[in-house]
């Protein structure tokens, strides 16, 4: 008779959730949300746990596994651009998983003799391999992420850039670069003035900003030209800003609701 320790249980559970959840995250190319991806695996661990205690077994019927699959998805994935490829990546992913443990089975002489020295080997390889491929995935395209963290009046923002060589963007003033950044990724900063961002066209952009005392001759506009024709966009500098955790300086910060795509919300 095989004995089930329920606090190993929920350990291995926990631990296996989140990798799952950190892989989906980085092969969707998201900015990692790694609170949101623990608070998922302390659902999906405690499913586990409650669909093994007598009296709760029928949760271990598919549609149950299924329900509780989709509430850990959005539990992690909810607000992203696209939750529902991250849900089907996290599922793709929980599969992979469970189809290695399982083609170990008969070596292990079936689940209850993993140990967790192999269970951990088993998650990390296929983390490892998953980071590998989406590396590789990147490589092949010719598209490279970097993690861009700003503060400007005090707060802080972070997301997602695409490095893009053929972005050529700078003040005709001073010469400096800028990065191009999408509203929504600017919330945390402008907060309930972001709707500005989002609707207004660069020149009344700035007139309705410089109205309100906190960003009054903080932003200006600079001139653009692209294929797709030229204009005007909005500025300001950041009081600080990182690319992949190194501050740098001396670049400034263009706002242009085309600065987003898959994966990442702004163009660097």
């Amino acid at each position: 008779m095989k004995t089930l320790y329920l606090d190993l249980f929920f350990f291995l559970n926990l631990l296996a959730d989140y990798l799952i959840c950190l892989s989906a995250g980085r092969l969707c190319s998201l900015r990692l949300r790694r609170k949101r991806y623990w608070l998922a695996a302390l659902f999906g661990a405690a499913y586990a746990c409650l669909s093994m205690v007598p009296g709760f077994s029928f949760l271990s019927a598919p549609i149950w596994k299924l329900a509780a699959a989709l509430v850990m998805g959005m539990l992690a994935f909810f607000g992203e651009e696209r939750p529902l490829r991250c849900i089907l990546t996290m599922l793709a992913i929980a599969a992979l998983f469970g189809g290695v443990l399982h083609a170990l089975m008969p070596a292990a002489g079936g689940y209850g003799f993993f140990s967790l020295r192999t269970l951990l080997a088993v998650f990390f390889l296929c983390y490892g391999l998953l980071k590998l491929f989406s590396l590789s995935r990147e490589r092949w395209d010719g598209k490279r992420k970097a993690q861009i963290r700003l503060v400007f009046q005090g707060r802080e923002a972070a997301f997602s850039a695409l490095v893009d060589s053929g972005n050529s963007l700078r003040c005709p003033d001073t010469g400096e670069s800028a990065l191009i950044v999408s509203p929504p990724a600017l919330r945390p900063i402008f907060r309930d003035h972001t709707v500005i961002l989002e609707e207004l066209s660069p020149i009344d952009l700035v007139e309705a900003l410089s109205q309100l005392p906190e960003y009054a001759g903080k932003l200006r506009l600079i001139p653009f030209r692209s294929l797709g024709g030229s204009g005007l966009v909005p500025v300001f500098r950041p009081e600080q800003i990182w690319i992949d955790g190194k501050e740098t300086g001396d670049l400034l910060v263009a706002v242009s609701r085309e600065a987003r795509g898959n994966g990442f919300e702004a163009i660097l």
